[in-house]
């Protein structure tokens, strides 16, 4: 997994981040509150679930990108397993909803992106067991 180079400002992760990667991009945050942020912003990712697949959208690597600004404003772009997917309309204000209520953070903005498209390669091994994808 890839960390992408913050922009000024902001310290941004991929999914699948390690803890060390996220926290060593130059974030004006202490690197302990970072890594709390960090925490908890992934644990509010991962309650919430595609409702035609028994599975988090954090696993099913739906998450594609998170940034955490210096005043802890939050910017998403996730995406969806088909373009066509029902919720489409609803699933980023799942995210958004999630995401704001971690305690610390500021406003929360969730882009929906299509490129690259969604395909089983990126889902976790956790999520590839659950699903008996593998």
């Amino acid at each position: 997994m890839t960390v992408r180079e913050p922009e000024p400002a902001s310290t941004g992760f991929e999914t699948g981040a390690t803890q060390s990667e996220i926290t060593g991009t130059g974030s004006a945050l202490p690197p302990e509150e970072l890594a709390k942020l960090t925490d908890d912003i992934v644990a509010a990712l991962k309650s919430v679930y595609d409702p035609e697949i028994p599975c988090d959208i954090y696993e099913l690597g739906l998450i594609y990108k998170v940034d955490i600004e210096d005043d802890r404003s939050i910017a998403i772009d996730m995406t969806l397993t088909a373009p066509g997917c029902p919720v489409a309309g609803e699933m980023p204000g799942w995210v958004q909803d999630a995401v704001s209520a971690v305690p610390g953070v500021g406003p929360v903005t969730v882009d929906m992106v299509f490129d690259p498209p969604w395909d089983p390669s990126r889902m976790s091994d956790e999520a590839r067991v659950a699903l008996d994808w593998y």
